[in-house]
């Protein structure tokens, strides 16, 4: 239990929102709570509509929380970023000291802010050599202000993108801190902890499935059933993704572009004009996005959104005869691949790789992610289709992932949920980082390109009997695991606090279980 201790909860935007009634819970266990606001722009800029209900509900509401943002940071930024004057025996320093998980460099692909070669967001500048540096320093030294000052012995989480996180990971790891933030297994609606932001698979995840694995049929009946009965059903994806951009299959109407565009230009109206934020942005600078790039951006992701989701000269129809593997594509940039498997977010780099690696005669099925549809580049579809062995593929030609794995040899991705639907189907798959179901031994996690061709090969054997591996990582999640509607606590938390919403019995429900999910997660840590 976490009680009678200083306990720091990290927060950025919409994932604060849980994080604002678990610090009343921990402040009524008798804990110290502090509060830090890890993203530069939220605590910097003046209070609207982009902060309202997160940094300044933390100022206005919880005086009892000690608060910390990044507005000292962005005003040193501000007055050096163009001539920085870098602290490089600090850096060397920092980078013996704290690079137990990642190296410098390899930590700054942790943030959009500082990997603008590798995303495709032009409301973003593209940061130099100098400013990285100079950033990484002025952020190493603000987290460890910031831990010195508060001297927290837990630290809790609800996310693990961006900078700043990756730099509490490694301090924090240097410090024997506890920080706890939330993993996903892709089961159901179930979260379990992780104490290094996922970089690995916790040991008390590992142990717990390998007991499971011992278990019987018998015992593991229920989860043969569950496993059985997906095989049977005609689709896969999970009920999380339910009315999201992740399930949309068609082009809006005109009119609900139109909405969206407006509410955007409001948005932004609001943010840097009404309450004048556009005064604290400096030019070129890396920790502003430009509202004027920002909405001429999301205008043409619509726009070619429209052209997309209908039958257009870069996605093609896929071909019965074809013998393939599915390749499903990541957002970019998001912490599945910038903060887990930062080796391999150039994607068109891997599709070369697994290209050249195909046995011969197979295809490369590449379907692109649906909320990236309109963000990536055209010259990125162009450069796909230029290798002969691959196609890119109409994305809503099918409405399920299920039967583009169904009729797959196996699924390539690299660290993405259709790993996780292949092994629930009979399939192998091949993954690039560490995640909950790699455990499951239908998928492999590739180490090195070097193997592709092999384990390509391999996915030639077609089904295997995975069914008890399968089972057993279910009850191993339901074992550890707590479920948790993370989207539910974020949508319905903002409309409460906002005011448009009464504060119900369901919602606090929900967030006495992610309370409880940080208990569990805090005894599991002591316990390991």
């Amino acid at each position: 239990m976490i009680k009678n201790k200083k306990v720091l909860l990290i927060c950025k935007e919409s994932f604060s929102i849980p994080l604002y009634f678990i610090a009343k819970k921990l402040l009524e266990e008798g804990n110290t709570v502090g509060a830090f606001f890890v993203y530069p722009i939220e605590s910097f800029y003046k209070k609207s509509i982009y902060n309202e209900n997160t940094f300044f509900k933390f100022k206005e509401d919880l005086t009892e929380v000690d608060l910390f943002g990044l507005e000292d940071l962005c005003e040193e930024y501000n007055g050096n970023y163009k001539k920085p004057n870098i602290d490089m025996e600090f850096l060397k320093k920092i980078e013996i000291e704290y690079t137990n998980f990642k190296s410098l460099n390899l930590q700054l692909t942790s943030s959009q802010l500082t990997t603008r070669q590798y995303h495709n967001r032009i409301y973003f500048d593209y940061s130099t050599d100098e400013q990285n540096k100079y950033w990484l320093e002025l952020s190493y030294k603000k987290v460890i202000n910031v831990l010195d000052e508060f001297a927290p012995d837990v630290i809790l989480d609800s996310d693990d993108a961006e900078l700043m996180r990756t730099i509490l990971n490694e301090i924090a790891y240097k410090r024997s801190i506890p920080y706890i933030t939330i993993n996903y297994p892709r089961y159901k609606d179930y979260k379990i902890p992780t104490f290094c932001l996922g970089l690995k698979n916790e040991k008390f995840l590992i142990d717990e499935y390998s007991k499971c694995l011992e278990l019987s049929q018998e015992k593991l009946s229920d989860e043969y059933k569950e496993v059985l009965n997906i095989r049977e059903e005609s689709t896969i994806m999970s009920k999380e993704f339910a009315n999201t951009i992740t399930s949309q299959y068609k082009q809006s109407n005109i009119l609900a572009m139109m909405k969206t565009l407006l509410g955007k230009v409001l948005y932004f109206w609001n943010v840097y004009i009404t309450n004048k934020n556009i005064k604290l942005r400096r030019k070129k600078s890396i920790i502003y996005p430009n509202p004027i790039k920002y909405l001429l951006f999301y205008l043409i992701v619509e726009m070619k959104k429209q052209i997309l989701f209908r039958p257009n000269k870069y996605f093609e129809t896929p071909k019965e005869t074809d013998k393939y593997v599915y390749m499903p594509l990541h957002l970019i940039p998001e912490s599945t691949t910038f903060v887990k498997a930062p080796y391999y977010i150039d994607e068109l780099n891997v599709i070369a790789q697994v290209s050249k690696s195909l046995p011969i005669g197979w295809k490369l099925y590449v379907k692109e992610h649906q909320a990236m549809l309109g963000e990536r580049s055209l010259k990125f579809y162009k450069r796909v289709k230029e290798f002969p062995n691959v196609k890119l593929v109409q994305l809503n030609y099918y409405t399920d992932p299920k039967p583009w794995i169904e009729r797959s040899e196996g699924v390539i991705t690299i660290t993405g949920t259709s790993a996780y639907e292949a092994s629930l189907m009979g399939k192998k798959s091949l993954i690039f980082g560490d995640v909950p179901f790699s455990l499951i031994n239908t998928v492999h996690r590739i180490k090195s390109y070097n193997e592709l061709p092999k384990l390509l090969k391999d996915l030639e054997d077609g089904n295997i009997d995975n069914i008890h591996s399968c089972a057993a990582y279910q009850r191993a999640i339901k074992n550890i695991g707590t479920k948790i509607r993370i989207p539910y606590l974020m949508d319905e938390g903002t409309k409460i606090i906002s005011g448009k919403k009464e504060l119900k019995k369901e919602y606090k429900e929900e967030i006495e279980k992610l309370f409880d999910f940080y208990n569990k997660a805090y005894e599991q840590y002591l316990k390991y």
